[in-house]
């Protein structure tokens, strides 16, 4: 069955693209409330999409805001649902499989605009790789999925498995809507295994499998001093300084060799196998590389006696992304502010909890808080951590199918940053799932001049084409 949805997604290739383009020029930024009604647009796009490729009970599922309040300006934003429940069963009578697809159709904003050599929303296509934000995140690599099933059923007339479609809107938000839909709603998102092309290759030409995500919190942290702004002349060395505060504050979080200063923050934490890493220490890794082409920086830093793959693996983190307060315009104002807030976010590992290590935090910030201040700490988002057994029947699909596509071997990795609805397949729905993404490192994503190689997005469908073949074979099946 493959190899004629194979043929015909190669035949197509050049109408995918230009689809996906037209999917690109929407900016769908969903934490922007101008943006309210692009989100919808591309909702509805993608929607549009599944019903062209065959897909079957193709609809909007509306979300609740409940869960955004708290966070001025954010709406919920619709879930794309669709299904084909008809595959032919097992010989022995059994049912075949079910697939959950999952991606998400929301961007990231675009700022800084003055970097982007194109226009963030005016896809381009240079040196093999097309230019847009959401070109790899996630827009290309769930259009993949969309087209891998068009394909199928295309050339096919059917799927080798039963297949859910789910897509998101507020993944870069923190997706509180769609993990209220699988607590509330499970039962219509049931299956075997889940499919997330949101994920990276680990270098060029490589197939890889993520095998590892961290968790995370996100939080926001507000200092307020005086009852109002106060001219610095006049009450300088007397009223509290809510910026000096933070600053003393977020000193404190992280000492100067990386370690983490939450009394109780590495409480049991599980520590990758020694099998991983030496699988790590066999990755064409080249840290110097990493340092001046990715990074950029002078130098890595992090926690000393740990390799730059396991700090950004295996080890938890702490980021200020953000503060804000006080006078930050033109010219000179001489002001103490009388707020002042930062975002910062904690990575977590296998062994962590989103809400116990929010309390160590909540509790250790509320202890350094220095005098005249009162702080405030917010839990934003959060998300867990999780790590996927290599043992099962659909992981060997996956990497059967990916080797195929790309001519050798699959390698296991795991990655730094963070997908939430990961954690909740596995805690609300008990639905292992499949990381298979073509992205690749440098792809700027949440960065200026986003990309997708345009090799990975034709090869991706490939991929994912061959992927549900075998998970629908009876060997495959495991009944």
């Amino acid at each position: 069955m493959s190899e004629t949805a194979v043929g015909y997604a190669r035949e197509q290739g050049q109408r995918f693209v230009s689809e996906l383009k037209d999917l690109l020029r929407i900016p769908s930024v969903s934490t922007a409330p101008e943006h309210v009604g692009d989100v919808r647009r591309a909702a509805e796009f993608v929607a549009a999409g599944l019903r062209s490729a065959g897909m079957e009970q193709v609809r909007l599922i509306e979300t609740s805001t409940e869960a955004s309040q708290g966070r001025p300006g954010h709406q919920g934003h619709p879930l794309v649902y669709a299904e084909w429940l008809r595959a032919e069963p097992l010989p022995d009578g059994s049912a075949r499989p079910t697939v959950l697809l999952y991606g998400h159709y929301d961007v990231q904003p675009a700022e800084p605009l003055e970097e982007w050599k194109s226009p963030p929303f005016e896809p381009t296509e240079r040196d093999g790789n097309i230019y847009a934000r959401g070109a790899v995140d996630d827009k290309g690599q769930m259009w993949m999925q969309v087209k891998a099933l068009e394909s199928l059923l295309k050339a096919d007339g059917r799927l080798p498995v039963n297949v859910r479609v789910i897509v998101e809107g507020e993944e870069e938000v923190g997706g509180e809507g769609i993990a209220a839909f699988v607590r509330e709603h499970g039962e219509q998102l049931k299956a075997d295994v889940a499919l997330v092309s949101d994920t990276e290759m680990f270098a060029p030409e490589l197939p890889t499998l993520t095998v590892g995500l961290r968790g995370m919190i996100y939080t926001e942290l507000e200092a307020r001093g005086a009852a109002t702004d106060l001219h610095s002349g006049m009450y300088g060395g007397a009223a509290p300084n809510p910026l000096v505060a933070l600053a003393q504050i977020i000193a404190q979080l992280k000492t100067a060799d990386g370690h983490i200063a939450v009394p109780g923050f590495y409480d049991g934490i599980e520590e990758p196998t020694p099998a991983e890493l030496e699988a790590w220490g066999s990755l064409p890794f080249d840290e110097e590389e990493y340092r001046r082409h990715e990074v950029g920086s002078t130098a890595l830093t992090g926690e000393e006696g740990y390799s730059v793959l396991e700090r950004t693996w295996a080890r938890p983190t702490m980021d200020v992304h953000g503060v804000v307060g006080g006078f930050t315009g033109v010219g000179a104002k001489t002001v103490i502010p009388a707020r002042a807030t930062a975002k910062i976010s904690f990575r977590l590992v296998p062994g962590m909890k989103p809400e116990e290590t929010f309390a160590r935090y909540k509790r250790f910030v509320a202890q350094i808080c220095p005098r005249g201040i009162q702080v405030k700490a917010t839990l934003i988002h959060s998300g867990d951590p999780i790590v996927v057994s290599t043992d099962n029947q659909y992981v060997h699909a996956a990497t059967e199918a990916m080797a195929e596509v790309f001519g050798k071997p699959t390698v296991f990795v795991r990655g730094g940053g963070s997908i939430p609805i990961v954690g909740d397949f596995v805690r609300e729905l008990e639905t292992p799932t499949v990381l298979m993404g073509f992205g690749l490192p440098d792809d700027n994503l949440h960065a200026p001049n986003e990309k997708f190689h345009l090799a990975n997005f034709h090869r991706g469908i490939e991929s994912i084409v061959r992927f549900l073949d075998k998970v629908g074979e009876p060997a495959k099946a495991g009944s």
